[in-house]
């Protein structure tokens, strides 16, 4: 089959450390954290107490009454960066055929708050239903995308893909997949999550998945670091305009690179766990690459899932030594959770869009918050530590992992190369 080649055009989002791209980047550049107390509710009696949250951004202002009613966090976020990444991309609707536009939006868990608030009332009352119609089509994980194209009139695929911390990543592969068969011109892309509220913050907690380092918020989120005591909770959404490379160019439009593979693997191993020796992320990363046709000598820099987890921060170290072998060392690799924190479902997202940038502008972000390399971590790998370095990029990976032993990678090429 005549596979057809695909471009980024556009790019939005709404992050803890910057709520446009350019913020964002900027932030990423100067090793901005976006740690701090939490505000959305109170936090006091939870041993996490901190997160990185959304800042600045008037919602108010963006939705009006009726929309905020009709829409859960995670969808706002979601519709937030999209109408950013559109409006990067230059695309108008009345100009591309809108049956060949599509949307497909990660979420690892949806409308989380929309659940927690009507629950709560439910277990306040005497038991008698008295929910509100909004509430199914407000949680459910889809309906981001739903809104998506209802929004703008997009009638091609549209659906959504929930692997945990993977989804993003995922929505990215299929909306690859989908152009380069020929089954659409343009897929609006990428992932949002909500989930700093009581549930969220809890139910991590009570897994022992996040930080508990309530004194000293700002360093909490330490990837690769002896004494990492698990991920810091964050929020946003990320979007990514992927299209045709021909489409593109008959409508002028501007390229930031090219996306030329993606992988999939299950882990196979554990609920939560990674597996011990890296074998699913050795596995994504090699798919990736036969995917791409691409060679592991070809790989300038890679930013990592990262997430600052005792066991995951090992792993994947592992596997990058194993597939690469002595190029490894020669890779630019980071974490950019050590600055926005985890954003779960949207994670891969937000980290293919600094993966993007580190492409288009030869600069990798740092990892910051790094004090003791763990010793049972390979000290021959550069991890881009504490400063941002200008490098040439011509090929990159971005890797997402999720609970349940679900990987993700997906590859981008310097434009033109």
């Amino acid at each position: 089959m005549n596979l057809r080649r695909v471009v980024v055009t556009g790019l939005g989002a709404l992050t803890p450390i910057g709520n446009t791209v350019p913020d964002f980047w900027n932030g990423l550049l100067n090793g901005v954290n976006g740690a701090a107390p939490i505000t959305r509710f109170d936090a006091s009696k939870f041993k996490t107490r901190f997160a990185c949250e959304i800042k600045g951004f008037d919602f108010g202002a963006y939705f009006d009454r009726k929309e905020i009613r009709k829409y859960d966090p995670y969808a706002q976020y979601a519709i937030i960066a999209t109408d950013e990444g559109i409006k990067d991309a230059g695309i108008e609707p009345e100009k591309v055929n809108v049956d060949r536009v599509g949307i497909i939006w990660g979420s690892g868990i949806g409308g989380l708050q929309t659940f927690l608030e009507a629950i709560t009332e439910f277990g306040r009352g005497d038991g008698t239903p008295r929910f509100s119609p909004f509430f199914i089509p407000k949680m459910i994980s889809d309906i981001a995308a739903g809104h998506i194209s209802i929004k703008h009139g997009f009638r091609g695929p549209n659906y959504t893909t929930t692997s945990a911390c993977a989804s993003a990543a995922n929505a990215l592969i299929d909306s690859f997949n989908l152009i380069r068969m020929g089954k659409a011109d343009i897929i609006i892309s990428g992932g949002s999550e909500a989930a700093i509220n009581e549930a969220g913050v809890g139910g991590f907690g009570a897994m022992k998945a996040i930080s508990e380092r309530n004194d000293d918020p700002a360093t909490a989120s330490r990837p690769f670091d002896k004494d990492r005591d698990g991920f810091v909770i964050g929020e946003g959404a990320g979007c990514i305009i992927l299209e045709e490379l021909e489409h593109a160019l008959a409508r002028g439009a501007k390229i930031y690179g090219e996306m030329v593979g993606g992988g999939l693997s299950a882990d196979a191993f554990h609920m939560t766990s990674p597996h011990p020796d890296g074998l699913g992320a050795y596995n994504v990363m090699k798919y990736t690459l036969e995917d791409a046709g691409l060679k592991p000598g070809d790989i300038d820099h890679i930013n990592t899932h990262g997430t600052s987890t005792p066991l995951g921060d090992i792993a994947e170290p592992k596997a990058i030594v194993n597939l690469f072998g002595e190029h490894a060392y020669k890779i630019s690799i980071n974490s950019t959770k050590s600055m926005t924190g985890h954003l779960l479902g949207a994670a891969g997202a937000i980290e293919a869009i600094a993966t993007i940038l580190s492409l288009k502008h030869n600069i990798v972000p740092p990892t910051i918050n790094h004090f003791k390399l763990d010793p049972e971590i390979d000290p021959k790998l550069d991890f881009t530590f504490h400063k941002a370095v200008k490098r040439e990029v011509k090929v990159a990976l971005s890797n997402t992992f999720g609970f349940g032993g679900h990987n993700a990678c997906v590859a981008f090429r310097k434009y033109p190369h």
